[in-house]
């Protein structure tokens, strides 16, 4: 392999992985207040994070394309007031990969709270702990593996995009291309062997993630 499907691979991982490190946060929080939270409006909130799950990806991407476009709300305010572009660059890349992997995040850490039994929490309050000091010595610990496995669903998720990551972010060589992109672009130019030789090394990605995922969710399944 030359030099060039080498950086396809390392861009690859990395733009998978920021994605990933983006969303984990906010995703913890939004599944936290899901679990284990009632309020107005939940059902809609449900919905729209799992849209991107059963939404086709191209449609997700040209919905980012006309939001971050220079002329969308978003992609219009940040080029006038910081001459900044995302379309077509490896910050697109990155946010297609956060927004079709976030749901994936998202489900798997309210999986891990919903198992939390609450009376440890309620204990806890009892003997005046704040919500964030349970959180953070209860709830948190006691889900972890569940949320972990939750973000490297995400990640597996994230290397394999595609649909979305094309409208917002293009193939560009050089710049925005990935794994998936790679194996398209060389179809198309009827490049076969360089297409499966991507194709092996998304699978490997893919099944290493998704192997050590369940590795969590069967640990955490045989400690509940």
């Amino acid at each position: 392999m030359d030099a060039e499907a080498w950086r396809i691979i390392w861009f690859t991982l990395a733009v998978a992985l920021a994605s990933t490190a983006l969303i984990l946060a906010p995703a913890v929080a939004l599944a936290w207040m899901l679990a284990r939270r009632e309020w107005r409006g939940k059902s809609l909130v449900e919905t729209i994070v799992s849209l991107p799950l059963v939404l086709p990806p191209v449609a997700v991407g040209l919905l980012l394309l006309k939001l971050l476009g220079r002329r969308g709300i978003v992609g219009g305010f940040l080029h006038d007031t910081f001459a900044l572009d995302i379309v077509f660059t490896w910050k697109a890349v990155l946010i297609a990969l956060a927004v079709m992997s976030f749901p994936l995040a998202v489900r798997g850490a309210r999986l891990a709270f919903e198992e939390v039994n609450p009376r440890l929490e309620q204990v806890a309050r009892t003997l005046g702990a704040t919500r964030w000091r349970v959180f953070w010595t209860i709830t948190l610990p006691l889900g972890w593996r569940g949320i972990m496995g939750g973000a490297l669903l995400a990640f597996a998720r994230a290397l394999g995009e595609f649909g979305a990551t094309i409208l917002v972010a293009g193939n560009i060589p050089g710049h925005t291309t990935t794994l998936s992109l790679a194996i398209y672009r060389n179809v198309e130019l009827g490049n076969d062997d360089a297409a499966f030789r991507f194709m092996l090394w998304s699978v490997i990605f893919a099944f290493a993630t998704v192997w050590t995922s369940e590795l969590f969710f069967a640990r955490r399944r045989r400690l509940a």
